[in-house]
């Protein structure tokens, strides 16, 4: 693994401590000595791009009620809103898009907070089950057009503190 130089020296030490891969290690360095990094709150995401964090304002969808209302019914949403589905463990999780009228992008993240599925321009109203292919325990729903507009991609890092074990932990 090649080395990455940061100015604390703290990015080598607490990559080595995770047990992340050259990648994750090299994106956890870039996301580590990021000047542009914001601090977490709890109404708010952030998603690591190859350009710059993003963030998402967000409603947190954590309990069975919350998750099953989801956005249904919600015909608008501003473009930097989300709404954040918290579980309690990492899972294969599936969702639909009944009653909801908004086309989403639905961003499946796992346990260590990183992004492990995206269901790109979801159909309004279909019964269709659009799976995680992974096991997902947070999932972000974005107006859909936002994740590649973004720069949102598979192994992406999150930060929020909801995320279990994050290799991008909140400061």
């Amino acid at each position: 693994m090649g080395s990455v130089a940061t100015s604390s020296g703290r990015c080598a030490a607490v990559g080595a401590r995770r047990g992340l891969s050259a990648a994750g290690f090299a994106v956890f360095c870039l996301i580590a000595g990021s000047a542009s990094a914001q601090t977490c709150r709890p109404d708010a995401i952030d998603i690591q791009t190859e350009a710059d964090p993003v963030r998402f304002q967000i409603e947190i969808a954590d309990t069975e009620a919350e998750r099953a209302q989801g956005l249904m019914f919600r015909e608008t949403m501003p473009a930097d809103h989300g709404m954040y589905f918290v579980y309690d463990r990492a899972d294969q999780i599936a969702f639909w898009m009944k009653n909801t009228p908004l086309p989403l992008d639905i961003i499946f993240i796992n346990r260590r907070g990183v992004v492990c599925g995206i269901a790109a321009n979801t159909t309004p109203f279909s019964e269709e089950h659009i799976p995680s292919g992974c096991a997902a325990q947070t999932v972000l729903e974005v107006n859909a057009g936002q994740a590649a507009a973004r720069g949102i991609q598979i192994g992406a890092p999150v930060r929020h503190g909801a995320i279990l074990d994050p290799v991008w932990p909140c400061e």
